[in-house]
């Protein structure tokens, strides 16, 4: 099923709510959705409110017109080259604002999945690879193809060799190249290609999935997963076993067992 239309179509960031599923849209469609400042903090305000509301179980970040997102934008950071700095000032900031919002990304407890219909290159391709689930329409591409204007994709790169085997990754980040949404998938970066008629509804079937699960579970589990990942095996396994017996504790995990033994559905009290 859709999720409902958003509201307040002036806005640069749109947002709806539907059974428990969070929808940004970014709707900056003639700026094929660039992360200006403006765009990033509306992202970072409706990622805060998410963090403080008990209400969403799932976060989809979906954009209106034929691209996704096509990075940072650029128009923006040149204005600033009449900056006396020569820009230095505002592009520190400028990353360093796009690295919070990552982080509030990775950090959020609910599951973030990227609904991606069209480009997605740079950061936007960056804010996928930040996502921890993406479906891809057909018709989408995926590229770090700064090198094309004299600008390596560096933080970019972060997410993506953290997605993608390292050789693709510096390929695409040397050659500027575009990936297919099939090889995007077959890279690692995409979890699931459909027709763009339907890419909506596979959307909205997967939240609805994640939705209906333990909030508290998968809080626990999206934040065990990418601290081990980055851990030694031994560290990782330690992490692990830890947080499985913090698991049995809650109460969810009494009340799914006991479901489970007593052949009937959980009832969830998200604790």
């Amino acid at each position: 099923m859709d999720a409902p239309a958003p509201h307040d179509s002036n806005a640069a960031l749109t947002i709806g709510d539907h059974d428990g599923v969070r929808v940004l849209t970014l709707n900056r469609p003639r700026a094929r959705n660039t992360l200006s400042v403006d765009m990033m903090g509306a992202l970072e305000a409706a990622f805060a409110d998410i963090d403080a509301s008990e209400d969403v179980r799932c976060v989809v970040i979906r954009a209106q017109g034929p691209g996704f997102c096509a990075g940072h934008d650029l128009k923006e950071m040149q204005a600033h080259r009449n900056d006396p700095d020569r820009g230095r000032a505002f592009f520190t900031e400028l990353f360093a604002q796009c690295t919070r919002l990552m982080g509030q990304i990775r950090a959020c407890p609910r599951p973030v999945i990227a609904e991606v219909q069209g480009i997605a290159t740079a950061a936007g391709c960056q804010l996928v690879a930040t996502c921890d689930l993406a479906v891809a329409s057909t018709s989408a591409r995926f590229g770090v193809n700064g090198i094309d204007v004299g600008f390596f994709c560096s933080t970019p790169s972060v997410a993506l060799a953290r997605n993608i085997d390292r050789k693709t990754a510096m390929e695409l980040l040397l050659t500027g190249r575009m990936m297919s949404a099939a090889e995007a998938r077959d890279a690692g970066l995409v979890n699931h290609v459909t027709e763009p008629e339907d890419l909506s509804s596979t959307t909205m079937a997967l939240s609805a999935t994640i939705a209906a699960k333990s909030t508290a579970v998968t809080a626990l589990g999206k934040k065990v997963f990418y601290e081990q990942v980055q851990m030694p095996l031994d560290e990782a396994y330690q992490l692990a076993s830890e947080m499985m017996v913090e698991n049995l504790m809650l109460a969810d995990a009494e009340e799914g067992f006991a479901a489970f033994i007593d052949k009937r559905d959980p009832d969830w009290r998200d604790e």
